[in-house]
């Protein structure tokens, strides 16, 4: 027999959280961060007609510089970005001083298309540095595949796309101008024959307007249109806040009954606050969409007896996607005012990454919740804004913060009519949701004061044998200031 071949390696996600970089005195300190807003511009159709021209032409622009790229990667590969964009620049642009540029017959690319002639300056060194991003990737991606790096024993390699759909970047005075306390914006187009200048097109929405935070940075937007879209991708350069630290945290247990508990715990064991989000009528809305899907399948499968055709219920799973990402972004949004409440600095949750339901028969109720449970997108959306506000984001290991009571009387027994209620084993009622959340509270103090820097620790002692341990509890964190340890 011959030896079985190794399993290829997958690839490692990237952290997209801001990299943080660690000061002298040890403390980790955030440096900057680039955030996106995005500007909704009210334009009329005509208008919207020269924005689709400027976008069409900068793709026709684009598509070339992406092949000669590609030829000249070996060249550039180690340069910088700007010295990258000047050599293309001077490969590719006749002018008096360069008058024998190294791409000839990029000239008979110009003859094909004399609008190319006229096109700008600085839309040119946009569009050449977007070639170059392209190719990059295309060349990483590449390099992964032959050494073994794939998804797949089998995968085919990657291919470089020359018909990208990007969307040009403007630069401040040369392609877009602000107005007015940036209401209105001029903006260079195209209209067939030569770039003039759009004036005074209405901004109807600036994001989070982050523009107007002391201290951030705008930088170039991109022209994002389409047929549904008209808009300016505007990123934003913020600034790094440092935030004090506290002697309490924030902890949130995310459920499904309630879509999130948050508690205000102490070092000490002390709880401050509590607070319970749950938008109802966000979810009937999400659920009433899908329940409208099952009836609309179930009719289906019992007339044609047949399996759905591609883009069936399309627009009812579109609104209940939308639904749900809202209701996400609503449950971030209450947790940091809960938060910026009570001026802590780190957020606890459960590290439920990975994490699948076990109960729940396919095709019941229980299911459904499990299945349209937004865990994931609300830990995401937590991390992004809480970092811009100089907060942090810690994860706990989750196993048993529902399962025993908050005071260590041992494990509880949950309602089967209310799995909301809990029962300790003194006989007192209490809400599960809130003494999970004081547990994941508890269970970060207690790594921080025994020195877990992963909070990992779910049990008090670490024996190796077969005795039953504890699990730390909010009672574990309060015998800890009894017995003296700070």
């Amino acid at each position: 027999m011959g030896k079985s071949k190794a399993k290829p390696k997958t690839k490692k996600k990237k952290d997209e959280r801001p990299r943080a970089i660690e000061s002298r005195k040890g403390t980790l300190e955030y440096d900057s961060m680039i955030r996106t807003d995005v500007w909704n511009l009210n334009v009329t159709s005509s208008q919207k007609k020269l924005l689709l021209l400027t976008v069409a032409e900068y793709r026709k622009f684009l598509k070339p510089l992406v092949f000669i790229v590609n030829a000249e990667w070996r060249t550039i590969g180690n340069l910088t970005d700007k010295e990258k964009v000047n050599y293309l620049e001077k490969s590719i642009h006749v002018t008096n001083k360069n008058p024998k540029a190294k791409y000839l017959y990029y000239q008979k690319v110009i003859n094909k298309y004399p609008s190319f002639r006229k096109f700008p300056s600085y839309l040119r060194r946009a569009a050449i540095a977007d070639a170059i991003g392209i190719v990059s990737s295309f060349q990483t991606r590449y390099r992964e595949w032959q050494s073994g790096i794939r998804k797949y024993r089998k995968v085919r390699p990657p291919r470089l796309t020359a018909m990208c759909q990007s969307y040009p970047a403007l630069y401040k005075g040369q392609q877009v101008k602000y107005n007015n306390d940036y209401q209105n914006v001029d903006l260079k187009v195209w209209n067939g024959s030569d770039w003039v200048w759009l004036e005074k097109v209405p901004v109807k929405g600036h994001g989070l307007n982050r523009h107007k935070v002391i201290g951030n940075q705008m930088k170039s937007p991109a022209l994002v249109v389409n047929a549904k879209t008209c808009q300016l991708s505007m990123p934003v350069k913020v600034k790094p806040i440092k935030k004090e630290d506290s002697d309490y945290v924030c902890s949130v247990d995310l459920g499904i009954n309630n879509a999130a508990t948050c508690s205000i715990v102490g070092r000490d064991g002390t709880v401050k606050a509590r607070k319970f989000i749950n938008p109802a009528r966000d979810i009937d809305r999400r659920n009433k969409r899908k329940m409208m899907i099952a009836k609309k399948s179930k009719q289906t499968h019992q007339k044609t007896g047949k399996k759905f055709v591609k883009g069936f219920c399309q627009g009812i799973y579109r609104k209940s996607s939308n639904i749900n990402l809202e209701i996400s972004r609503k449950v971030a949004r209450q947790i940091i005012e809960f938060a910026k409440l009570h001026n802590v600095k780190v957020i606890v949750m459960e590290n439920l990454a990975g994490w699948k339901a076990k109960g729940g028969k396919k095709g019941t109720l229980m299911r459904q919740k499990f299945h349209l449970w937004c865990h994931q997108k609300i830990v995401e959306i937590l991390n992004n804004r809480w970092a811009e506000l100089g907060g942090d984001v810690q994860t706990i290991n989750p196993k048993y913060t529902s399962a025993y009571a908050f005071d260590g009387s041992g494990k509880v027994k949950r309602n089967k009519k209310n799995y909301s209620l809990c029962t300790f084993s003194s006989g007192k009622q209490y809400n599960a949701d809130l003494c999970a959340s004081y547990n994941i509270g508890a269970r970060y103090w207690y790594s921080v004061l025994i020195g877990d820097k992963y909070f990992s620790r779910v049990f008090v002692s670490e024996s190796p044998t077969n005795t039953l341990r504890t699990p730390i509890t909010l009672g574990t964190l309060r015998g800890l200031k009894s017995s003296g340890c700070k």
